[in-house]
């Protein structure tokens, strides 16, 4: 290339650099580069860590290091000076010596959360990006900022923490625990360490993903492409992302879209607290189902970690899928799977129902949402629910119910019996929605006796929870909600000890799920599950139904005084008619803090993450650290502190 076309190359640069210059000033932007040493006046930064050389990707280049040149260049670092200037000449030979034989001098940049300022070489950064390179070798130096519970500072460390094991900025994520579940899915061991051929595999594949997720529309969204390559993991091999054409690469992010347009919404969940009303009248009734071509006929299949014979969990499942047998007749067509292993059959059984038929399919616990989530993705035409709380994916449909209802009225009933002020109560996963149920017990009990004292004790901690209570003095307890098969004992739900030790059963918590699956059908039937917009706002659907739709109540023992029984049902109408919310009432925190003053009601987001407990319960909320082992894959999933989790113990679907 001769002198004359380099200037020609430097004219259309200028006006690239031009156009910016006046589209931000006419925003109200600042128009030039931005420069560390302004950004960091007066910010308390940490130690600055050299790197060495590394290669950085130029779009993450944005500023330079000290205000010197920063004028000469418009913000996309295209020139803005004369061309009669030393500094156009200089940038014209270099323009010429990369179109000859390339840029090979490494620059000298400071890195400061992950955005790069050039101390020496930004003429070479301006051509590179303006001939479109990806990347660039630096020579750089590491800005640590202080540590603060942000969630930007947060996601940074993550990446700190990766960087001996990854090595590479190309990558970029908006979720916590990113990297782990990264390591994880391309068969890496935590902390193992990628070789320069792992590097450039993904390179290659995030390249692809770049193009295909800005073909998708992914300059307008806030979830960037790392976040959709996990998204992408759970429904293929890295080995089969790595194979995929651009074509199939861009098919593949649409098949993902809902749950990219959930992860970026600050609330990314939309509560359905009570089935969807079906239209009203009988022609709309005809109307409404053509319009939006309800189905006539439903083949439901439900997936099941264990089977009716070991587990109770399931046995109440099944005990639900056979009354959709009863109530719909031929209309309604079911089949069980059972035995689903996360990790290793559940996906084939998935699989299989959907291939037998299945145009509704129910994973019935927490750790069949992976399994349902990569179904949703090779399936769009299925609807997929998880049985599970609040989870952030549109491609499927979460459910549960409002259990801490009925643990108010259990509160109540120990508080009534309790022979002096002390109540125990096992918990058994610190999950969504078990600090509520807590509460809600604790305050049933306070209704009744104002000097009541929970005594919190955990299942999923080493040690026998009955016995820790019982060498604490305590006579009544909230156990497990339903008895172990197998286990003829009656130390479930909310029990009394005898002198003898003898449990005896008061009352428990029950789940109606005949009447929840067949609320789901019916909403499905009459065109309720299009009426809810699952994924067309960006927000995932969680089912979470109460007493007043049927799904939960409260058994009540023959041994319970009158009295008490009388007082349980005032309680249960209450709340069946909306009177009555456990929670809108005056409630201090352990630590004191006015947690409700009374004039208000908790939103369900607000009950669903509550990871406090109030003043009536001795005890606390066991971390990730502190758990069984056999408990640590469910609070992975669900845990309320999860977002704690240090990267090599990150969430996994």
């Amino acid at each position: 290339m001769n002198r004359t076309e380099a200037f020609d190359e430097y004219a259309r640069a200028q006006k690239l650099g031009q156009r910016d210059y006046r589209e931000k000033m006419q925003a109200g932007q600042y128009p030039y580069l931005p420069v560390l040493d302004e950004l960091l006046a007066g910010t308390e930064t940490g130690r600055e860590l050299p790197l060495g050389l590394v290669e950085i990707p130029l779009a993450r280049v944005v500023g330079t290091k000290t205000a010197g040149r920063t004028a000469a260049f418009a913000s996309n670092f295209m020139p803005l000076l004369a061309a009669d200037t030393e500094f156009a000449g200089k940038w014209v030979n270099l323009c010429a010596a990369h179109l000859e034989e390339g840029i090979r001098d490494p620059i000298r940049c400071f890195e400061y959360m992950g955005r790069f300022y050039v101390q020496e070489g930004n003429k070479r950064v301006s051509v590179l990006k303006y001939f479109g390179a990806m990347s660039i070798t630096a020579n750089v130096t590491r800005v640590m900022p202080r540590w603060n519970d942000t969630p930007e500072v947060r996601l940074y460390y993550e990446f700190v923490e990766a960087w001996p094991t990854v090595h590479a900025y190309f990558l970029q994520f908006t979720q916590p625990g990113s990297y782990a579940r990264l390591q994880k899915a391309i068969g890496k061991a935590p902390g193992e360490e990628w070789t320069d051929e792992d590097r450039a595999t993904m390179r290659g594949l995030y390249a692809g993903l770049e193009k295909a997720y800005a073909a998708a529309g992914g300059a307008k969204r806030r979830a960037a492409a790392g976040d959709v390559l996990l998204l992408l993991l759970r429904v293929y091999t890295y080995e089969e992302l790595g194979q995929m054409p651009p074509a199939a690469l861009e098919k593949a992010v649409k098949t993902v879209w809902d749950d990219v347009l959930a992860l970026e919404n600050p609330q990314p969940v939309t509560v359905s607290t009570k089935p969807s009303a079906p239209p009203e009248g009988p022609l709309l009734k005809r109307i409404i189902p053509a319009i939006i071509a309800a189905p006539d006929h439903l083949k439901v299949a439900f997936v099941n970690e264990r089977t009716p014979q070991t587990s109770t969990w399931t046995n109440q499942h099944e005990f639900g899928r056979s009354l959709l047998d009863k109530t719909f007749g031929e209309k309604v067509e079911t089949a069980a799977y059972n035995g689903a292993v996360p990790h290793e059959n559940d996906d084939a059984l998935t699989e299989q129902a959907i291939a037998e038929g299945a145009d509704v399919v129910f994973t019935t616990s927490p750790q069949l949402a992976g399994a349902a989530l990569r179904a949703a993705a090779r399936h769009p035409e299925v609807r997929m629910l998880n049985c599970s709380m609040a989870l952030p994916y549109a491609s499927i449909r979460t459910y549960y119910t409002r259990v801490y209802e009925a643990k108010f009225i259990t509160g109540a009933i120990a508080g009534a019996m309790a022979g002096d002020d002390l109540i125990g109560y096992i918990a058994g996963y610190p999950i969504y929605g078990v600090p509520a149920n807590i509460n809600a017990f604790a305050l049933g009990a306070r209704m009744v006796n104002p000097r009541a004292r929970v005594h919190l004790v955990w299942s999923c901690l080493a040690g026998d929870p009955v016995r820790a209570l019982t060498e604490h003095g305590v006579g009544i307890i909230s156990g497990h909600d339903a008895p172990a098969i197998g286990h003829p004992q009656k130390e479930f739900g909310t029990f009394a000890l005898g002198a003898d030790g003898t449990p005896l059963n008061l009352a428990a918590p029950f789940w109606h799920w005949g009447q929840f699956y067949e609320n789901v059908i019916r909403t499905i039937l009459d065109g309720g599950w299009q009426r809810d917009k699952s994924g067309k706002d960006g927000r995932a659907v969680n089912y979470w139904w109460g007493m007043n739709s049927g799904v939960m109540d409260v058994l009540l023992s023959r041994e319970l005084p009158a009295d008490v029984r009388h007082l349980a049902q005032i309680l249960r109408d209450g709340i069946i008619a909306g009177d009555i919310d456990p929670f809108r009432c005056r409630i201090l925190g352990q630590d004191g803090s006015v947690k409700n003053d009374g004039e208000k009601s908790f939103s369900p987001e607000q009950v669903m993450h509550m990871d406090w407990l109030c003043d009536a319960v001795e005890g606390s909320v066991p971390e990730y650290d502190e758990l069984e082992e056999y408990a640590k894959a469910m609070y992975r999933m669900q845990g309320v502190h999860r977002d704690r989790l240090p990267p090599e113990k990150g969430a996994q679907l």
